[in-house]
């Protein structure tokens, strides 16, 4: 006989907004941000299913965390968190996510921070660090597969510098006694830590008016436009080259980044960038220096 108690639904996750510095005041609560892909794990009369941030079951994929979910002591819930692949050292591995899904899920970890329900009981109205209480006492002792994300209170900027410095991708602030809100609210936002590399300039894009910009690409491939922020002589000496060195469109570049204001040079113009951390495209990026041959 069927059950006639409905089952629990997905709920569009809540969504931390971007900003470049950490919250200062005592608060708020900071954890590290996991580079993986957003999961909720709901369990009800008919079993533990894995979600996507969208809502696509992808139970099958995660079949060893839902395993793990069917011991956790209780009879229904809604937890949020990350699907990863940890390395030894617990750091996340995004490029490995693809291949362990595929051939060895056992090797992917479930990092919860939020709880929503629990036995038929609606959380989402309770201040967050009440919600991360009741979490720990379900998922404890956090050390298999199912993990929990430890948080601070306060020292956002120390704990932003400490992240930075292992290399990890940023944090995740939110407000202590914040209710879960489904979307981007600004009681949860996240700052990300920045990485300079250098990157092959393709093109020049300048307008009156307006900042000018550079055109990127890493291994041929376009990754995005960075401000040409540098000192005069940088900026003269990337103009003569320029000047020099120009080119027709080169292959590849998507049709939304086609302009005709746009200057294409020839390759062997390399200079250095900082942009966000983790992100797959350029993202608020800035010159920072040429590379020279």
């Amino acid at each position: 006989m069927r059950n006639a108690q409905p089952r629990l639904k997905f709920i569009k996750p809540q969504e931390p907004i971007l900003v470049l510095e950490p919250p200062v005041s005592d608060d708020w609560l900071h954890e590290i941000k996991f580079d993986g892909f957003r999961t909720q794990l709901i369990r009800d009369w008919a079993g533990v299913r894995a979600l996507t941030r969208t809502g696509i079951d992808w139970s099958k994929r995660y079949w060893p965390v839902v395993d793990a979910g069917e011991k956790l002591p209780a009879k229904s819930f809604s937890i949020d968190g990350e699907m990863i692949a940890p390395e030894p050292d617990g750091r996340p591995n995004f490029h490995q996510m693809h291949s362990r899904m595929a051939w060895n899920a056992e090797l992917l970890a479930f990092v919860t921070f939020d709880i929503l329900h629990l036995d038929g009981r609606d959380l989402r109205g309770l201040p967050a660090i009440e919600r991360k209480a009741i979490l720990w006492d379900l998922v404890k002792p956090a050390d298999g597969i199912i993990q929990y994300s430890p948080h601070v209170e306060g020292n956002g900027a120390e704990f932003f510098a400490a992240v930075d410095k292992m290399g990890l991708e940023g944090i995740v602030s939110k407000r202590r006694n914040s209710p879960y809100r489904a979307g981007k609210t600004d009681s949860w936002v996240k700052v990300k830590c920045w990485d300079v590399a250098d990157f092959d300039l393709i093109g020049v894009k300048r307008e009156r008016g307006k900042q000018t910009e550079g055109l990127f690409a890493k291994d041929g491939k376009y990754v995005g436009r960075a401000v040409i922020a540098t000192s005069r002589a940088i900026k003269e000496r990337l103009w003569q080259r320029i000047e020099r060195d120009r080119a027709e469109q080169p292959a590849g570049i998507p049709k939304a980044v086609i302009d005709t204001d746009v200057e294409w040079v020839k390759p062997g113009i390399r200079a250095r960038v900082k942009t966000l951390r983790g992100e797959p495209k350029l993202r608020h990026a800035s010159v920072q220096g040429l590379v020279e041959d």
